[in-house]
């Protein structure tokens, strides 16, 4: 497990999040540790080395 600090996209507090680099490609939906909202995450591992990290809020 690899700790990578991003900005919330609704809060724009630094937070971290655990990412597992043996798990190639993963979209999933978490919501801030800070302010709650839910933040999806798209991101893809290329020989254990990040490749793509987005966080992007969800409108509703």
């Amino acid at each position: 497990m690899e700790e990578y600090f991003f900005q919330c996209p609704y809060c724009w507090q630094e937070i971290s999040i655990l990412l597992d680099p043996s798990i190639v490609s993963q979209t999933y939906i978490e919501d801030c540790e800070n302010c709650c909202n839910p933040i999806e995450f798209h991101i893809e591992f290329e020989e254990n080395n990040l490749q793509v990290f987005e966080a992007r809020n969800i409108e509703q």
